[in-house]
């Protein structure tokens, strides 16, 4: 509103170019085009007409042009005759894009010339050519990169050929943060929208530095087949969003999302955000990308973590023990234990050595020490160079299963036959196709499950609100925490035989370790805090433990898990479960679950089932 009103003053002083009168249903076809509606970032309200996502006034030159298009461009048209003086704060410098399409069709061929000073001189040092989509893989450990994200790189004309996109522009779109949230209220203001979202126009190579270094994530680059004109109209557009705030979730209207509406104005003919009504999980929205035929390369970038691992991979466990002498100190260097290694051996205890010092180093003030050390292990590698490193292309992202799962399952719980159906928004759990994923890494977010008994006895068996787990292998060189968290209701044991119905919170943390190719063997103490009728208090609280193997294997992934939770009232509750899936295709599989569950309460139950799920969008 401030915005409008100082515009409004600033045209007062200074006379106006006439307007020219425009045919009224011309104006509302125009304001009904797909390209008008993509720059003003309009969706069909859910009770008709328009609304925009767009939650910034400054945004919008009509009074109300959050929710009607035709007024805001029969706004911008009468501010496009503004006058000249207005310089970089004329409509025309503010709304290039606008400006742009306007003239075109509208032939507007009188319009004033104002100097858009700032305007030419930041489209000039962008120089936009072509596009490239950044895909940072999950990162479990963080709680915004938990699915993925994607981002925009600009590069000018000359990139591939002098192999420089390292100077060229990122175009991101993510949360606002003021202060220092911790990881739990990040998480929980991310999903009920507590964060305004904006973009920014930043330089690659620090993006690439935060995601390969400091978050030690694999990047993919998704090269489009944008043309220069499509390119520079998505830049354009850029610049009129430029401190502009949008509402951030992290399931919709999040940085997949905006930067899918980005390519529609970059090419109007797309249509991508209509696929995600619901959810936009990051791979999914790389696939619909890729099957709208923008793709024409894909680059495979691995963190500064991979090549370290696949560096240390070949080494012996007492060449191990090496490389972390040698980081410690550099002196090792000349200890008979490194001597006496032939001198193929040397170079790769050197150079695991000190791609171990510049991980460490990774979000670290600077260390002079660390930098000796660092120094003088680059000489011992010019000495002695280690053959070129090569990593193996994973799997890509969006060819793993799709992120919402359907389930139909047929099981008998203590000789009671049962029928469950189960929907699940998102996205993975230890037991899915891991191809494309991590193995250990699970992400459920929203999960129902019903349960019909025989005699037509239907229940509420669970509702999982989120359910996460980073199941990450400990080695010599590197000590990561493995944890877990997961929150909703549950069914179990109560005192009458049945089962209860109980709200939950609960987690945990410990370590996981690599026994075999393809198994991990993990053991976490856990605490849960239980709302449970059966309990005389209104919550319990317990301290437990979960233990158990992830094994991929040639039918698909198998886990066997022991947990216990013991609680303060003095009610114990341990459970033994196998899990195993066949992979039948990518989005279908077969998995059958065998429990077994005990209680003070109660009795011992056994339960077993197999349950068909569906993965699609």
């Amino acid at each position: 509103m401030l915005k409008r009103l100082a515009y409004l003053a600033l045209c007062a002083c200074a006379p106006l170019h006439a307007a020219p009168t425009f045919d009224d249903a011309r104006l509302k076809q125009l304001a009904a085009e797909r390209y008008w509606i993509a720059l003003g970032h309009y969706e069909t309200a859910k009770l008709g007409g328009w609304r925009s996502y767009v939650d910034d006034q400054r945004f919008f030159l009509a009074a109300d042009g959050a929710h009607h298009p035709d007024q805001e461009l029969r706004a911008t048209v009468q501010a496009l005759y503004a006058p000249a003086s207005l310089g970089n704060k004329h409509a025309q410098c503010v709304f290039p894009a606008r400006t742009r399409w306007l003239r075109e069709q509208l032939q507007l061929s009188d319009l004033p010339t104002p100097d858009c000073q700032e305007y030419t001189q930041w489209f000039k040092d962008v120089s936009p050519h072509s596009a490239v989509m950044i895909f940072p893989a999950a990162y479990l450990n963080s709680p915004s990169s938990m699915f993925g994200h994607t981002l925009l790189r600009i590069d000018q004309a000359d990139v591939q050929s002098n192999a420089t996109a390292l100077l060229s522009y990122a175009i991101n779109f993510g949360a606002y943060i003021e202060g220092s949230d911790n990881s739990i209220l990040y998480a929980w203001k991310g999903l009920m929208g507590g964060y305004p979202g904006l973009f920014a126009l930043v330089p690659y190579q620090e993006k690439l530095s935060e995601y390969r270094s400091l978050e030690n994530r694999d990047l993919w680059e998704y090269r489009l087949n944008l043309t220069p004109e499509e390119t520079g109209r998505m830049v354009e557009h850029v610049w009129e969003l430029k401190q502009i705030q949008f509402d951030y979730f992290f399931f919709d209207e999040n940085c997949s999302y905006r930067l899918l509406e980005l390519l529609q104005v970059a090419r109007p003919s797309l249509d991508l955000t209509s696929q995600f009504p619901l959810t936009a999980i990051p791979t999914d929205t790389v696939k619909a990308v890729k099957q709208s035929g923008l793709v024409e390369r894909i680059d495979y970038r691995p963190s500064r973590e991979r090549e370290l691992l696949e560096r240390a991979k070949p080494l012996d466990a007492g060449e191990q023990q090496q490389v972390l002498a040698v980081s410690a100190d550099t002196a090792q260097l000349q200890s008979p234990e490194f001597t006496a290694l032939p001198r193929e051996r040397q170079a790769l205890v050197q150079d695991a050595a000190y791609r171990l010092e510049r991980y460490r180093a990774n979000g670290q003030e600077r260390d002079p020490a660390r930098s000796k050390r660092s120094f003088e292990l680059l000489r011992a590698i010019n000495r002695n160079p280690p053959p070129e490193l090569e990593i193996e292309r994973p799997g890509l992202p969006e060819d793993g299963h799709q992120s919402r799962t359907w389930q139909l399952g047929l099981g008998s719980r203590d000789d009671r036959a049962y029928a469950e159906y189960g929907l699940r928004m998102a996205y993975h759990d230890l037991n899915d196709n891991a191809y494309g994923f991590p193995l250990g890494a699970q992400i459920e977010i929203l999960q129902l499950k019903l349960r019909q008994y025989e005699g037509n006895d239907w229940q509420v068996q669970r509702l999982d609100l989120a359910t996460i787990r980073s199941l990450t292998p400990r080695n010599a060189l590197l000590q990561p925490w493995s944890w877990q968290v997961a929150g909703g209701l549950e069914r179990v044991l109560g005192k009458h035989g049945d089962e209860v119905l109980v709200s939950h919170v609960n987690g945990g943390a410990g370590g996981t370790w690599q026994l075999a190719d393809d198994l991990l063997g993990f053991a976490l103490g856990t605490v849960r805090v239980e709302h449970n009728n059966d309990f005389s208090g209104f919550i319990a609280p317990a301290a437990g433990f979960n233990t158990g193997l992830l094994w991929r294997n040639p039918l698909g992934n198998l886990s066997v898990e022991a947990k216990a939770d013991y609680f303060t009232n003095g009610e114990v509750r341990r459970s033994l479960s196998l899990n195993q899936q066949w992979e039948l295709f990518r989005d279908l599989g077969l998995r059958l679950s065998a429990s077994r569950d005990f209680s003070k309460l109660a009795s011992a139950q056994n339960e077993v089932m197999l349950e068909l799920k569906w993965y699609q969008y």
